[in-house]
């Protein structure tokens, strides 16, 4: 099921959610100083093909030069590519067929806001941990 959901997911909006990261990324490896957000939009490019087996996990280990990078990212670029996931979950949800990859487009927006500090792992490594309360990767 995860795979045909994975294909239609590619062929609908998949690429193009995809293009939008990998333009992000090119954009910031321009700047040397910008690279780890460029590094970190390629990442999600990969994710943005491909999300249903997948889940995005926080590191919290991941410090405060997290914390302010995501704020830039967020200035910069995130908000943009958070209204496309958005406007594409919105248009998905209007066919009973659509729902599950608006939801998967709605589960985007955190990591396309806050991508520093994250990790996409396969969701088969994710348990849930009693001390914390939270899913981590195990």
């Amino acid at each position: 099921m995860k795979t045909l959901l994975n294909i239609i997911w590619l062929v609908l909006c998949g690429f193009w959610m995809a293009l939008g990261y990998v333009i992000a990324g090119i954009i910031c490896c321009i700047l040397i100083i910008t690279i780890p957000f460029g590094i970190a939009s390629f990442r999600m490019a990969n994710y943005a093909l491909w999300p249903f087996g997948r889940t995005v996990v926080r590191d919290p280990e991941s410090g405060a030069w997290s914390v302010i990078g995501n704020i830039i990212w967020i200035i910069v670029a995130g908000w943009w590519l958070a209204l496309g996931h958005l406007t594409t979950g919105i248009a998905m949800c209007l066919t009973i067929i659509g729902i599950p990859l608006g939801i998967a487009s709605f589960k985007m927006i955190p990591v396309s806001l806050m991508p520093l500090g994250a990790r996409i792992v396969p969701s088969d490594a994710v348990r849930n941990d009693p001390i914390m309360g939270a899913t981590r990767a195990a």
